[in-house]
């Protein structure tokens, strides 16, 4: 992907904050987080409707992916084509009041736009029945066929195994992944997987105290059997090399019997933070740099990370300077007045 970033003339991102995608960018348009601006928030899976209100006014330049986006649409000569003349509160009051006009026509309720902000929240009406996978199909197969050839749910499909693929025959099967504990020469290695962690969204606030908290000496932590880290050299709390043909890694080691032997967990979500002056590919415990960029099969291209062999050795490179959370260098814009 860095590789891939190098082509583009210009890369411009907004951002509210220092991560890897804004340092990877040429051009950063700060934007407002949640806190600093008036939004609706709600979720398919819960009838919960939420009116956030804006907490602190934007900091610095800070501004809202919307007047960012309406900006750069006024650049372009086409600001009206992409406000139709609406702001952002515009837009939410337009959005609320057409699913207001929309949930009426079902006999369903809900509060005007004023009275939703003056409120804070309200809930949806429940669903008169609760809601069935394929509910007319099953009542109904030959009234309310699938989408599929013969209509029905097929285990099998002629079509795909008319492709003729090496990998995908048509008919559910296993096949050995390219990486795994049952391959025939392990060499050492271990098979890493990766969870979601429990500190922070994927990586949303990886700079925050909680998350910073769960460091190793700045690294993320690596769970490991004891068995492993003994045969290997490696103690509680230790900083360990991750690496494969792929990339290569540094993480603080966290010695636990939950985890199976032969298996490391390294969670993901920590910040992108390569060392350009040196082998490792993320000096901060990424472990993106190590999983493989393929598809699950030729047809398919569902994510096969987990299938992933790493090699781990004590790390005697001594300390390294973790630059993920470093914000840029800001210059004296007088500079360049004249």
């Amino acid at each position: 992907m860095v590789k891939a970033w190098q082509k583009p003339e210009t890369i411009i991102v907004h951002e509210w904050c220092w991560n890897a995608n804004a340092k990877f960018a040429d051009i950063v348009l700060p934007c407002t987080t949640t806190l600093e601006r008036q939004d609706i928030a709600m979720s398919p899976r819960d009838n919960h409707v939420v009116s956030m209100d804006q907490s602190v006014a934007p900091v610095g330049q800070a501004r809202d992916d919307y007047q960012i986006l309406s900006g750069i649409a006024e650049q372009m000569g086409c600001a009206d084509a992409f406000t139709e003349g609406r702001n952002a509160e515009e837009w939410q009051r337009w959005l609320y009041d057409m699913s207001r006009q929309s949930l009426s026509r079902h006999g369903k309720v809900m509060p005007d736009y004023d009275t939703f902000r003056e409120q804070g929240w309200f809930v949806l009406p429940e669903q008169d029945e609760p809601m069935v996978l394929l509910k007319d199909f099953r009542d109904d197969p030959e009234k309310h066929p699938l989408q599929t050839p013969s209509g029905r749910i097929e285990i099998s499909s002629e079509q795909i195994a008319g492709f003729g693929l090496d990998d995908f025959p048509g008919i559910p099967y296993w096949q050995e992944p390219d990486e795994w504990l049952g391959a025939a020469d392990l060499g050492g290695r271990l098979h890493m997987i990766n969870n979601q962690p429990h500190n922070k969204l994927h990586s949303q606030l990886d700079h925050g105290k909680v998350s910073v908290a769960s460091r190793i000496h700045g690294h993320e932590p690596m769970m490991i059997n004891p068995a492993d880290a003994a045969s290997r050299g490696i103690n509680d709390g230790d900083l360990v090399h991750i690496s494969n043909n792929r990339g290569s890694m540094i993480c603080g080691a966290v010695l636990d019997d939950d985890i199976m032997a032969g298996v490391i967990l390294v969670s993901t979500g920590a910040w992108y933070d390569p060392d350009f002056d040196g082998e490792l590919s993320c000096k901060h415990g990424n472990p993106n740099v190590l999983t493989p960029d393929i598809g699950t099969s030729s047809l398919a291209q569902g994510p096969a990370a987990h299938s992933c062999l790493v090699s781990i050795t004590p790390w005697t490179g001594g300390a390294i300077n973790i630059t993920a959370h470093q914000p840029p260098e800001i210059e004296d814009e007088t500079k360049y007045s004249n």
